[in-house]
C-alpha cells in the first residue's frame, strides 16, 4: 500500500463509518459505482474481505476494522497537521463524531448548537444507540457513558456529570390511586424495564423493593418508560432534569444518592489531544456544570 491508494482507503473508511455506499457516496461527493469501485480495488489489492455485504448495507469484517482504525487516526492526523500549519482555527475543520447514551441527548444538544456556531467548518455527528461504539476502531471521537468507569486502558476517561433520578407519577394517576405511603408498593402501579436485571441502579432498586407484579408496563426503552410515566400509566423512575420540565409530575420519592448515574467522558489516546477533541471536550465539561 502506498498514498496513491489513499482514495480507496478514504472510501473504505466512511462505508465503514457510515454502514452504506450511499452514505458514503454523499459525503464523499462522488457517485456510488465510484465507492463500490474503490471498494473492490482495495479488497482486490489487499486479498482479504473488509466488508460483509447485506440488505441494510456494509459491516465491517475484522480487517475492515482494523482498517477503519488506521484511517481515522490517519485522517485526524492530516487535520492536526493543518491546524498547526495554518494556525488554529484550520485544525477545527472535518467531522465531529459524538456518541452517548440517546436519554442525555437532550442536555447536548445546546452544547452542540453553540459549538458548531462557533467553529462553522466543523461538521458535528451525533450517535445515540444502543451499541457501545468503540473509540478504538474510529467510529466516534468523543463519547459519554453512563455507569459504571469505562476500563479500555486506551481510553481517557474522566468524570462529566451525575445523572440525579427521582420516582415520579402523573397528577392524574395521584388523584386516583393516591400517593404511595411509606412502602404501600402493593397496591400502587409500577412502570419499570423488560429486563428485569436492568443495570440501571434505580432499577435495581426497584426490582429489590416493588413486587414483580405490581410493575403493570414494562418497556425495553428506557425513553419510553419515561413517557409512560409522564402520562400516567404508573409511578416510575425519570431524571429530575426531564421530570422538571412537566407540570404534570408529581415526585414521589425524591432522587437518593443510590439512584444516581455517574457520566464519563470517553475520548482515545490517540485523539485525545486533536484541537477539535480538546475544544469540544472543554466545552462538554462547562456545560456540564450547569446540568441540573
Amino acid at each position: 500500500m502506498n498514498v496513491d491508494n489513499w482514495d480507496e482507503i478514504r472510501t473504505a473508511f466512511h462505508v465503514a463509518r457510515l454502514g452504506t455506499v450511499s452514505g458514503a457516496a454523499e459525503v464523499l461527493g462522488v457517485h456510488h459505482a465510484t465507492v463500490i469501485r474503490h471498494i473492490d480495488a482495495l479488497e482486490g489489492r489487499l486479498g482479504v474481505k473488509l466488508f460483509q455485504r447485506h440488505a441494510r448495507g456494509y459491516t465491517p469484517t475484522d480487517a475492515g476494522l482494523d482498517l477503519l482504525q488506521v484511517a481515522q487516526a490517519t485522517a485526524d492526523q492530516f487535520e492536526e497537521l493543518a491546524g498547526r500549519l495554518h494556525g488554529h482555527g484550520a485544525a477545527m475543520t472535518g467531522e465531529l463524531v459524538l456518541t452517548c447514551v440517546d436519554t442525555i441527548a437532550p442536555l447536548l444538544m445546546p452544547v452542540l448548537a453553540s459549538f458548531k456556531a462557533e467553529h462553522d467548518e466543523l461538521t458535528m455527528r451525533l450517535i445515540t444507540d444502543a451499541r457501545l461504539f468503540r473509540l478504538e476502531y474510529g467510529e466516534a471521537h468523543v463519547a459519554i457513558r453512563a455507569g459504571n468507569k469505562p476500563e479500555d486502558p486506551d481510553n481517557i476517561v474522566q468524570p462529566l456529570s451525575r445523572s440525579q433520578a427521582g420516582l415520579y407519577a402523573h397528577k392524574n394517576y395521584v388523584a386516583a390511586n393516591g400517593m404511595l405511603e411509606g412502602d404501600d408498593y402493593a397496591n400502587h402501579t409500577f412502570v419499570g424495564p423488560t429486563d428485569e436485571n436492568h443495570r440501571a441502579s434505580f432499577y435495581r432498586w426497584m426490582k429489590e423493593n416493588v413486587p414483580a407484579e405490581r410493575i403493570g408496563l414494562r418497556t425495553s426503552d428506557l425513553r419510553d418508560g419515561f413517557e409512560a410515566v409522564r402520562v400516567g400509566a404508573g409511578i416510575g423512575f425519570m431524571p429530575c432534569w426531564m421530570a422538571a420540565e412537566s407540570s404534570e409530575l408529581v415526585e414521589i420519592r425524591p432522587p437518593q444518592a443510590d439512584w444516581e448515574i455517574p457520566l464519563w467522558l470517553v475520548t482515545h489516546v490517540d485523539l485525545h489531544r486533536t484541537a477539535k477533541v480538546q475544544s469540544f471536550t472543554a466545552a462538554l465539561k462547562e456545560a456540564a456544570k450547569s446540568w441540573p
